[in-house]
């Protein structure tokens, strides 16, 4: 008896842009994954898969997003650079905040294309805010900066080292996948974070004691898809540590990848969407690439 396929998982790419002064690929566009996070979907047997973005001064052929999303069984939202305000409908307080409104445009192309097939999205960190923007909730720019009150959520010296606590709300998916923690201690690599919880989503884990959302569910509806994500990075729990065990949460978003895969392909919906984000991707490629110098 043959075993049965694995799963694929895209991974939607990070971006460092074109740079002239880049000893290696001078003038050139990289897109990349980080690896700890591959190696997390790895280490339950899946696929990865990065997602590259389809539009820029390179492309050739018609592969598209809404490709992606017909082939692949679900999609997990890298961390890394800001969301742009304009995006929620703010101005940017300072510059520093700006964000990168390319790979914005990217992302939220993205998940409409996995969205409009039902195909399980998994968002970390950055991909917890943006899915939020996408489904029209708002951001902090920054915690400390505008919520009173607020602890630290982001050193730059700790990185990864840095953490607080969570309560993580009863009744919700994530407390029957831990039934007997009800707190828990998880890493915090952020400045930016939910000020407006998007429609139709859950919250499913506050920051203590500030209660900043730590973790988003799409509320369960007919005709909807899988949709959940967490602010903090479940793939940097390393075993033997008092950080909350990644494993059910990794477990639940691929049981929900093979159960969609197990339904089979549905068809696209609202290919306008994807024709205007992919106009825009492309405006604000061409204006990177003119800033770049190229």
């Amino acid at each position: 008896m043959s075993a049965a396929p694995r799963l694929k998982i895209g991974l939607s790419a990070c971006f460092q842009h074109a740079d002239p002064n880049r000893p290696l690929f001078t003038g050139k566009t990289l897109q990349y994954v980080e690896q700890s996070i591959a190696h997390w979907l790895m280490s339950a047997g899946a696929m990865v898969v990065m997602v590259p973005c389809p539009t820029g001064e390179t492309a050739r052929g018609d592969v598209t997003l809404a490709h992606y999303a017909e082939w692949l069984d679900g999609v997990v939202m890298h961390g890394g650079a800001d969301v742009w305000p304009g995006n929620y409908g703010e101005e940017p307080l300072r510059e520093e905040w700006i964000g990168d409104r390319v790979r914005d445009l990217y992302d939220l192309a993205v998940v409409k294309a996995f969205a409009e097939v039902r195909k399980p999205i998994f968002g970390v960190c950055r991909g917890l805010q943006l899915i939020n923007v996408a489904f029209g909730g708002a951001l902090y720019q920054d915690i400390e900066f505008q919520h009173p009150g607020a602890q630290q959520h982001r050193n730059a010296t700790t990185y990864d080292q840095h953490f607080h606590d969570i309560q993580i709300v009863p009744g919700s998916r994530l407390a029957q996948l831990y039934p007997d923690v009800p707190r828990a201690r998880v890493n915090s690599i952020h400045h930016q974070g939910i000020k407006r919880v998007a429609p139709d989503f859950e919250v499913e884990a506050l920051s203590e004691p500030d209660g900043v959302p730590e973790a988003i569910r799409l509320k369960p509806a007919p005709g909807r898809g899988y949709i959940a994500a967490t602010q903090w990075h479940p793939e940097f729990h390393k075993l033997g540590s008092d950080t909350l065990d990644d494993t059910a949460i990794l477990e639940d978003f691929l049981a929900a990848c093979t159960k969609a895969k197990a339904q089979g392909p549905l068809e696209h919906h609202g290919a306008p969407f994807r024709d205007r984000a992919t106009r825009l991707l492309r405006r604000a490629l061409r204006k990177d690439r003119q800033k770049a110098g190229e």
